[in-house]
Parts: C-alpha cells; structure tokens; sequence
C-alpha cells in the first residue's frame, strides 16, 4: 500500500475509533510535551523560591499567548482548508495552500515581535507587571516574544499543516522534539548553580527549543517536498489573494479566542495583583496546572481537525460526525479525572511549584474553584473546531467570544465585589456554561439542516 492510498485509506475507510485515535494520540502527546515544558518554565523558576520570579513568568505568559493567537490564524485556517482540499482530491490548492500558511506566518511573527518590542513596557504594565516584577518580565518576555517569537509561531503553524495531511506521528515527533529540549536546557539556564539566569534563562530555553522544533519540520518538508503535498515553496505566494482571505476567515475565531484569553487573563491578573505578590504567584501556577485538560482537549481537537474537515468535504457527514462524538468523549472523560484529582490534591499539586507557604495556600484555592471549567471547555473546544472544519464561521466566532471577551470582562467586576478575589476563580466555569450551551444549539441546527441523522 502506498503511502497516499494509505492517507487516503486513514481518512474515508479506517474504523472510525482507530482513524481518530491514530489522529488524535501523537497530537495529545505533543500537546502535553508542549504543557510539560511550560511548567517546567514555572517548575524550575520556583525553585529559586522567591515569589517575585513567578509572578514574573506568570505575567509575561500573557502577551506570549498573543504569539499562539497568530499562529492559530494561519494554522487552524490552513489546516482546515488543505484538508477539505485533500478530501476534494485538489492537491494542488493544498500544496498552494501550506505555502501561504507558511510564509502569512512567518511574516507575521516577524512583525509581531517588532512592535511588542517597541511596546513593552505599556504591554507588561498591563498585564500586571509592578516595578517590583518588569525587569524580570520583561527578561523572560524578550526571549521568548522578540528573540523567539518566529520559532514559536512556526512551530505551531508547521506541526497543524503537517498534521492536516495526515501525518499525526511526524507533526507530534517534531514538537516533542522541542519540547524535550527545553526541559533539559531549563535547568542549565534557570538555576543559580549553573547559568544563574532566572525567570529570563527560562524564556532563553523555550525560544532555543522552538526554533529546533521548527529546523525538524522544515528539514522534513524538504526532504519529503516530492512525495507529500505540503510545500513552503515562494513561489505559490502568486495565488496569495486566491486563498489568502479563506485562512485567515477560518482561522479568525481560533486567533479572537486566543486573543480574548489573553485580554481575560491579563484582567484577572490585575484584579489579583491588587491583592498580594503572593496571590499573583498562585495564579500563576494555577494557570499552568489548569492546561493539563485544556491542552489535552487541544490535541484531541487538533488530531480530529483534519478527519473532519476531509469528510465534510467529501460528504460523508456520518463518518464525521462519529469521528466527533468518539474525539469528545475522550476528552470529557480526562477532563472529569483531572477535576476529581485537582479537587482532591490541590494542595500537594501547588506546593510542587513553589515552598512558600502562603502562595500554596492562594494557588490551591484558587485551582479548585477554576478546574470546575474544564470538563465544560473539554466539549465547548472541540465544537469551536468542529465547526472551523465545517467552514462555519459565525459559529466558531460567537462561540469563541462567548467563551472570553463578551461576558467574563463585566463578571470579573461583579464576583470580585461580590467575593473578594477568590469570585474572579469563578468566572470561566459561568462562561463555558454559556458556551457550551450556545454551541450545542448551533450544532443541532446545522445538524438538522443537513439531515445527517446526527441527533435522533
């Protein structure tokens, strides 16, 4: 069997459980590669016990999220686009297709990581950084924004396109790679009894590790250029106008969501900075230990994006829809264990970052309160996708917005004068609700209009 017929084999007539679970396995493992370095970043930061340091961290995250709203625009949306091109048997749109994405992308990283240095301190100032905290902030931010903020975006943006033509295992090899090498360089570059470099050496060896993880992709798109549909060849930015406004409108809602997260945590963080150093530094650690759902709902909605998107197209709405059902049932099922343990250990999860008494106090209360979100988010993610892999766009944005930027902004307000810093925890399992419910709703609609039999 030759590799396409294999590819093509994956997509239309492989029992749906193993064609997802070939998916979505490698996209979860690198996902939580991916999350195993970002807390290394807060692990080891916290190991020079002063709170000041991961604060720092914690608020220089913020403006590095915007660098995953970029990368998203062009990933989710070129992803999405090669994949329904594929399940159309168009290889040529898709080949033109990862070329823009590709290049849109770099492009933009370069232009991102520009303007955040000329806007620095405005930026972090807004996020929550004190005099006490800039410096350091600023430290970790100009690694991992302005030296490393191309390698970043081209990490993301070259694993979705591989992914997007069915090959799960290379995308998730390449970003495990990277994430890897920055668990091991962490410490060499953190920690006083090497290089001495603090919340700033962490930030230097997650720029080092992305930029590897992107070498990887690009050595293996070359060397596959004449076997595999991806290309980052110039020479297609020709028919950037053809395609250029298709990524970017499918890609919207993945980059808002990002965008608006980064809005909403920036909000919580200035409402908690008006408490104690101490409080800012359990946010922190509270926003690392809370991804461990949401990145696994990510990879299981990355794994299943291409699956979706090349059987819409093709118009086999039953097999996408079981595809669907089976990816979300996954994710739910480990959002609810990560629940039940966070509730039970949150204590002995927070002191794992940090020994200061009243930052594990702060960050354990606050975990509680927040993982009640996640087996919402575990559902109200894949829908955003599923409906990105649909082309529906009005669907994945009202969903998205619903989720961060409409309603958590006036809530923080509320449940802070309501209850007093420990309300604004509450916020995102309120907002997910309210998502989740609209997304269902659109769903059965759409469902209902293609009469696919998707709901009995």
């Amino acid at each position: 069997m030759t590799k396409a017929i294999d590819k093509t084999y994956l997509f239309e007539k492989m029992p749906v459980k193993k064609a997802v679970l070939r998916q979505i396995l490698p996209a979860v493992a690198s996902q939580m590669i991916v999350l195993v370095y970002n807390l290394a970043d807060t692990y080891f930061v916290g190991l020079l016990n002063e709170p000041g340091q991961t604060a720092a961290v914690a608020i220089a995250s913020t403006p590095f999220l915007l660098l995953t709203a970029v990368s998203n625009l062009f990933a989710v949306g070129g992803a999405s686009l090669i994949a329904r091109a594929l399940g159309q048997h168009d290889k040529a749109r898709a080949k033109r297709i990862s070329s823009i994405s590709f290049w849109c992308g770099l492009f933009s990283a370069l232009i991102f990581s520009g303007l955040f240095w000329l806007l620095a301190s405005p930026i972090l100032r807004l996020c929550g950084a004190t005099d006490a905290t800039y410096d350091i902030a600023f430290g970790y931010a100009k690694w991992v924004i302005i030296i490393g903020g191309a390698g970043t975006i081209l990490n993301v943006l070259l694993a979705d396109i591989i992914r997007s033509e069915g090959n799960a295992l290379i995308a998730a090899l390449g970003v495990s790679m990277g994430g890897a090498a920055n668990i091991i360089l962490d410490p060499f570059f953190v920690l006083p009894e090497f290089l001495g470099m603090g919340a700033a050496g962490a930030g230097a060896a997650t720029a080092i590790s992305n930029m590897l993880a992107t070498l990887f992709f690009l050595a293996y798109i070359y060397k596959k250029r004449k076997v595999n549909v991806i290309s980052i060849d110039p020479r297609h930015l020709k028919h950037v106008r053809e395609h250029i406004v298709g990524i970017v409108t499918i890609g919207i809602p993945s980059a808002i969501q990002y965008v608006l997260t980064v809005v909403s945590v920036a909000a919580v963080t200035k409402f908690v900075s008006g408490y104690e150093t101490e409080a800012v530094a359990g946010l922190g650690i509270v926003k690392k230990l809370d991804r461990v759902p949401l990145y696994f709902s990510i990879g299981v909605s990355k794994g299943m994006l291409p699956l979706l998107a090349y059987n819409f197209a093709s118009g086999d709405q039953k097999r996408r829809h079981n595809a669907f059902l089976f990816g979300c049932g996954i994710s739910l099922g480990f959002a609810l264990l990560c629940l039940i343990c966070y509730e039970i250990f949150a204590p002995f999860l927070t002191g794992l970052f940090i020994k200061d008494a009243s930052t594990i106090t702060y960050g354990a209360n606050f975990l509680r309160i927040a993982v009640v979100a996640m087996p919402l988010m575990s559902v109200c993610y894949p829908m955003i996708i599923q409906f990105q892999a649909m082309g529906r766009v009005r669907e994945s944005l009202v969903c998205s917005v619903l989720r961060k930027g409409v309603a958590d902004i006036p809530l923080l307000f509320l449940m802070n004068a309501l209850i007093p810093l420990y309300g604004l925890m509450a916020v995102q399992p309120i907002v997910d609700t309210a998502a989740l419910i609209v997304a269902i709703y659109f769903y059965r609609r759409l469902s209902e209009k293609q009469k696919d039999s998707v709901f009995p």
